[in-house]
């Protein structure tokens, strides 16, 4: 399989950092059927942010509304998948940065069965040329 990038719409949420917090988020996307292909958190100040990427943005939000869960605004992030091998996420980054793009952040991982994953966050302006440059669908 070749290396694939989507971009894909993420949804962040404000939480409070403390124990527990994330799994009851998770919860009720679980109880209410929601999807999610990509899941990250980190602490913000004394808060935390999660940035949900759900299969079915409606019904995410749905959800959320129905928790009483305030989320912001539809945002845009590239999810990338492929085949694991050294280097796999050199060459992407690469060609943002030889183009001039600074990546906002980035999360990978492997997963299992020769196979990796990514998160790529870009600055809002550079969406657009990034998924160009990148060959994003």
């Amino acid at each position: 399989m070749t290396t694939t990038i989507r971009r894909v719409d993420y949804f962040k949420v404000g939480i409070a950092n403390k124990p527990g917090e994330a799994a009851r988020l998770l919860d009720v996307l679980k109880a209410e059927g929601v999807n999610l292909v990509a899941f990250t958190g980190f602490p913000r100040g004394r808060r935390a942010q999660a940035d949900f990427i759900p299969e079915d943005a409606a019904a995410f939000k749905e959800a959320m509304k129905k928790a009483g869960v305030n989320v912001g605004q539809k945002k845009s992030v590239f999810l990338i998948r492929g085949d694991d091998r050294v280097g796999a996420m050199s060459g992407i980054l690469g060609k943002l940065g030889k183009a001039g793009i600074n990546v906002t952040a980035v999360d990978a991982v492997t997963g299992g069965k020769d196979r990796f994953g990514g998160i790529l966050w870009v600055h809002p302006r550079d969406v657009a040329r990034s998924a160009r440059i990148l060959g994003a669908t």
